[in-house]
């Protein structure tokens, strides 16, 4: 059985020691056309591979730009494929019945599938279960939405409501026999980093996607308490702060990447 997504971002975080994951947000409106953003994204893609744990291509804005977006995607996650770079969709997909299974099918077993897949919960936890399921029959992973990076995630996830959801990922993951880390992880915003400790401790098996470095204001330096003994356990996502680091500059990017690569890794010396 080939490795799961958890497994394979745990082994790039020891083999290449980095816990960054590098978002893709390919914006039309800052390119002369869509060949022009379809290259720079690529490009970028390639530059910031050796510096990132896994990509995370925006499914909004690849559905913004229609089906030639949906070719970019494709396009996109084989040449992180080829890269050796497990994919995450973050699309927060959640729906009941069938619907959830449509969405599960093609975001986590269908042509244009990652590897992982970000869902949302507040729908009920049963509608979860078409999501971790296909993710645990492909050898994938899902993150659940806990503590969103937003200011204003309070409004609904405040409460002992994030709490409630990081209990309910420990006992999904608690039900999976062996593996470090379970294919059902957790959002947890890198602009929280009082909670992070708490959430840590939560939910023991569970791979953490810390999103907001850079354009939301996170700082890699108070990110430690999210990781286990190691620096493995969470994936720190940063998108426009690489991606568009310096105007199109790939170069940018590309020390933008390794810069926070080098950040987070300084966090947990």
């Amino acid at each position: 059985m080939p490795p799961t997504f958890a497994a394979l971002v745990t082994d790039r975080t020891r083999r290449l020691g980095t816990r960054l994951c590098v978002g893709l947000d390919p914006r039309l409106r800052l390119y002369r056309d869509p060949a022009h953003l379809r290259e720079h994204t690529l490009d970028v893609l390639e530059a910031t591979a050796p510096y990132a744990a896994c990509v995370k291509p925006q499914l909004a804005f690849f559905e913004a730009l229609g089906l030639p977006g949906f070719a970019l995607l494709e396009e996109v996650c084989a040449a992180a494929r080829t890269l050796g770079l497990p994919i995450l969709l973050d699309g927060k997909r959640g729906d009941i019945g069938s619907t959830a299974e449509a969405y599960a099918q093609g975001w986590l077993a269908g042509g244009h599938a990652g590897d992982a897949l970000t869902v949302n919960p507040f729908l009920g936890f049963g509608t979860l279960t078409p999501f971790v399921e296909t993710a645990r029959a492909n050898g994938g992973a899902v993150f659940v939405l806990v503590k969103t990076s937003n200011s204003d995630q309070a409004d609904l996830q405040g409460g002992g409501l994030s709490e409630r959801v990081a209990a309910e990922v420990a006992r999904l993951g608690a039900e999976e026999p062996g593996g470090e880390y379970a294919s059902v992880g957790a959002v947890v915003g890198a602009t929280h980093p009082g909670d992070l400790a708490a959430f840590r401790a939560a939910m023991p098996r569970a791979l953490l996607l810390l999103p907001g470095l850079g354009a939301q204001g996170a700082a890699a330096a108070d990110l430690a308490p999210a990781f286990h003994p190691g620096g493995t356990g969470a994936l720190a996502s940063a998108s426009r702060a690489v991606q568009y680091a310096d105007g199109l500059s790939v170069t940018a990017s590309r020390e933008a990447a390794q810069q926070l690569r080098n950040d987070l890794n300084a966090a947990l010396s």
